[in-house]
């Protein structure tokens, strides 16, 4: 029995270390304009530092929708939530034949998140669809302490409010 247990022990470790070495050795890159790295796998945790769009980093661990990361430019490490990763490489100087490609790729609905100004224009130009909505979304930016506020005023996540 207890060549069994050691046995069993040993394969645990083993498929730990081979999860660990999977994520420790995963780069993946920011796909929104600002990635807020937090202290804490929460949305209102303190961040810790913005990360810029195409900023690439090494997965460390996960945690439900949240990622442990450290960003390779600036050495910082924290929590960033899922949305804000993509395991693609972000290509920040395309060329023309790097425009073209992804203007005509399936990413096209990724677009609101963080591409780039020449293949937004390249995607807008082959397009019959109305932005001045979406730009104006764009620039609207909400404080930290008002989202907070609302989310208490609301009683959001403690079920129905009273």
């Amino acid at each position: 029995m207890t060549g069994m247990l050691k046995n069993g022990l040993n394969a645990c470790v083993c498929i730990v270390l081979i999860a660990g070495i999977a994520l420790a050795a995963q780069l993946m890159s920011v796909q929104v304009r600002s990635g807020q790295l937090r202290d804490k796998p929460e949305f209102l945790s303190k961040v810790v530092a913005n990360l810029p769009y195409g900023d690439r980093v090494n997965l460390t661990s996960e945690k439900g929708d949240w990622r442990h990361i450290s960003s390779v430019k600036l050495g910082k490490s924290g929590w960033i939530h899922v949305s804000a990763l993509s395991e693609q490489e972000i290509i920040l100087n395309p060329t023309n034949k790097d425009v073209d490609a992804a203007a005509k790729s399936d990413e096209l609905a990724l677009a609101g998140k963080g591409f780039n100004k020449q293949v937004e224009q390249q995607y807008r130009k082959q397009s019959k669809l109305n932005y001045a909505k979406v730009d104006e979304m764009e620039k609207l930016t909400i404080s930290q302490t008002t989202i907070a506020k609302f989310i208490s005023t609301g009683a959001l996540g403690q079920g129905e409010a009273q």
